[in-house]
């Protein structure tokens, strides 16, 4: 008996890795009429997420603060998701537009929270923070004369675990693994606080609900991406360092819970689940030196994303900006796209610096 046949199978990597690789999506995209086939994918994804709640509870949004900016101003509100789940939130505003304004809903990922998108300090939001790789996205935003709706995503910043002890290293596990015991999944329940801050946005009354996307950096970037997908309200999108393959990134890397969604895979690939987009406008924002979500990976689902937008008459709403770093976020290179996206859009459009 050779070596070969005498070694033991004994990592459970290798086994889901063998599994992989026989695995063939029965919704990936093969050359069907797009339409029919987002709504067949976009019903599979809603049950795989997880449930949602059969009614939306007054939002009861209340102001915190509101504090002039030397770009605008910056309010601090609370509204409710859901029973015994509230959002905090930055709302800033840009000087140099009026309202309707056109808005970005921004989303921090592994980070000390949503405070980062306004360059403050998370503890006294009065002292100025030095946001690390461009992701100070509400600053970003207003200096093109966008409005930013920050959101706190749950486990993170502000909604971080602070009554049960948290023994991972890793806020987002115990947040993961309880929503996945009712039913739910963390991706679902942070995408369906992204859906309402749209209708707070709708209540305040000075957004143009025709013009709102999404963006966000890693964690971030995997909440904007779903939210794109299942969302119909929002116009443009703009995930960064989290396209890619599931196969060369979250199964083949090791990345924290909040990142999974049980059995996707038997379903569809990354690049399928973001092809519920089109024909809107997205800017895919990746590093070439990301080490948990490989360049080669990316490149590759951008290519199947490019087929699908390409189908649906729209190939050149579709974009892959690459920074030359890694897992960050690229301000200078991808936002020169999307305010040309921004433009063709009609109506009212971002300005400022690229």
């Amino acid at each position: 008996m050779s070596a070969a046949e005498t070694r033991l199978h004994l990592s459970p990597s290798e086994f889901h890795r063998h599994l992989l690789e026989r695995t063939v999506p029965k919704l990936r995209y093969e050359g069907d009429e797009v339409a029919a086939w987002q709504r067949r994918l976009r019903t599979r994804l809603c049950r795989l997420i997880g449930e949602w709640p059969a009614r939306r509870v007054p939002l009861r949004s209340r102001r915190l603060w509101l504090r002039p900016h030397p770009l605008g101003t910056i309010e601090k509100v609370v509204f409710t998701a859901e029973p015994h789940c509230e959002v905090p939130a930055y709302v800033c505003l840009p000087a140099g537009a009026e309202p309707p304004y056109t808005f970005m809903i921004c989303l921090q990922g592994h980070s000390t929270g949503m405070h980062v998108s306004i360059g403050a300090q998370r503890e006294d939001e009065t002292k100025p923070y030095t946001a690390p790789g461009d992701r100070d996205f509400a600053i970003g935003c207003m200096q093109r004369e966008i409005a930013a709706l920050c959101i706190e995503q749950r486990s993170l910043g502000e909604r971080r675990e602070q009554r049960q002890q948290a023994l991972s290293p890793h806020g987002c596990h115990d947040a993961t693994v309880q929503a996945l015991m009712l039913g739910r999944t963390l991706i679902g329940e942070r995408v369906y606080d992204v859906d309402r801050g749209i209708d707070y946005l709708a209540s305040r009354g000075d957004a143009d609900m025709n013009r709102l996307g999404v963006m966000g950096n890693s964690g971030g970037g995997t909440t904007a991406l779903f939210a794109a997908a299942l969302l119909k309200r929002l116009a443009f999108a703009m995930p960064s360092c989290y396209f890619c393959t599931f196969a060369d990134s979250l199964m083949s890397i090791y990345h924290c819970a909040d990142n999974y969604v049980p059995g996707l895979l038997q379903w569809a690939e990354m690049a399928d689940v973001m092809g519920l987009f089109a024909p809107r406008p997205v800017v895919l924002v990746a590093g070439a030196e990301d080490p948990i979500f490989p360049i080669a990976g990316a490149r590759k689902a951008y290519r199947q994303l490019q087929r699908i937008y390409r189908a649906a008459g729209a190939v050149d709403r579709c974009h892959l900006v690459v920074g030359q770093g890694g897992h960050r976020f690229y301000a200078e290179d991808a936002w020169p796209v999307m305010l040309e996206e921004l433009a063709r859009l009609g109506g009212k459009k971002g300005r400022g610096r690229n």
